[in-house]
Order: C-alpha cells, then structure tokens, then sequence
C-alpha cells in the first residue's frame, strides 16, 4: 500500500512537470535571491500560532517552511510555487498535526500550511495573481481557535495540490515570513509602493456546509471555498 502511494505521488509530479514544460510559465518559477534589492516598502499581517499537543514540532515545520520562502524573490512575472520551493515534506519535517481527506492526522509537515495560509492572504490583500489555490475540505476550528480568517487558507498536499501566486506587477517583491513569540508574521517587501487591499468576507451556512466569498474593496470576487462543518477539536 505504501509503495503504491509513494507511486502515485511520482505519476502525479511527472504529470505537474509535462504540464509545466509545456506551458509558457516553465522557465518562470522564482529563484534564490543572487543579490540584495533595495526594498523600500512593506505590508505586514500577523497570526498567532495555536498550541497543541505536537507544538514544537509545529513549530519546526513552520521555521523550516518559512527559512525556504524567505530565499526566494520574485521578478516581474515570476511565480511562487510553494511545493517546488518546499519539496517533499518527508525530507527534514517532523509529524504534526494535519487533515487528510477530511481527518486530524500526525503527518510530516503538519502544520506548515499556516505559512501558505499566511503567504495566500497577504497575496490577496497585496493583488498578486492566483493561479492556483485549494482551500480545506473541512473547517474544524471555531472562532476562538482560528488564526485566519475562513476562506484565506491554502492547503498543501505534496505532488497534488499547490499554491502558486504570479507577481503581476512591474517590479520585484519578496515574502519575508518570520516567528516572534509564538506570532507567525508575513512582510511582502517590494521596490515600489504597493495599495494594501481590504478584504471582505460572506458566509452562508447550511446543514453540512459553510459557503465563503472573498471580494476585495472595489467588491472583485476573489475566490470561493467550500467547507464541510464539523468539529475536531
């Protein structure tokens, strides 16, 4: 079973590089920064960390995940892929806590997906392009255990889903994530001013289900996520 499972994720990445390579975004995945910018401006959104029962582990996963964005900048036309720039969560991640198919899991890299949450909410509040984001299958947090709001998340799940933001704007900018007690803080730099965008949210619930629209202040839907409601905790 495991070896079928480490042959499925293989057949799903061969297939994410075809479609790469034949795309015209291939030769467009960000780099390591190879020299200093002058970044003059910033934007900053911040999200506590919850304890839990593998919080140092959490901890180390999310360290790790955020040390490998903040070598990376991206040039006009550029695009950030999480899973390229992360790899294989097996390699250096410790178990934590996750979702899989809709179940609490101790899964390497648990916890990491705070940083593409954080990373994909900022994008947003900052009008860089989305081309590709999965929110989770299921919301299992109730508002005093939530550390971003519903609809701003974005999970990973190696070989199968990604989170990948184009910058769309002519002028370099760079993700700086970073842990001061216990707060997971993202700053996008960039060279040039950038309009901090507000974010609006619109829930609609029924018995299975929570429905949320975010638009952004000129009321441009920006995505729409699914969440089946049930509580974990």
């Amino acid at each position: 079973m495991r070896i079928w499972k480490h042959i499925k994720i293989h057949l799903k990445l061969l297939i994410r590089f075809k479609n790469d390579l034949l795309s015209r975004d291939f030769f467009k995945f960000s780099e390591e920064m190879q020299h200093e910018f002058v970044f003059d401006y910033a934007l900053t959104i911040s999200q506590e960390i919850k304890p839990g029962l593998t919080f140092e582990n959490k901890l180390h996963n999310i360290e790790l995940a955020s040390k490998r964005i903040n070598r990376h900048v991206l040039k006009p036309n550029q695009i950030l892929s999480f899973l390229k720039i992360i790899g294989n969560p097996n390699r250096n991640f410790k178990k934590s806590r996750t979702l899989v198919d809709g179940k609490l899991k101790q899964e390497n890299g648990g916890g990491m997906c705070q940083v593409s949450g954080i990373v994909y909410q900022m994008s947003l509040i900052a009008g860089l392009e989305i081309l590709e984001r999965h929110n989770h299958s299921v919301d299992i947090y109730t508002e005093e255990t939530r550390f971003a709001p519903l609809g701003c998340d974005a999970t990973i799940v190696y070989g199968y889903k990604d989170l990948r933001i184009k910058n769309n704007l002519p002028f370099p900018v760079k993700f700086e994530i970073r842990i001061v007690d216990n707060y997971l803080h993202a700053t996008l730099f960039s060279v040039k001013v950038i309009e901090k965008k507000e974010l609006a949210f619109e829930s609609i619930m029924d018995q299975n289900f929570v429905y949320v629209n975010v638009f952004n202040n000129d009321r441009k839907l920006l995505n729409q996520s699914k969440y089946k409601v049930v509580n974990l905790e």
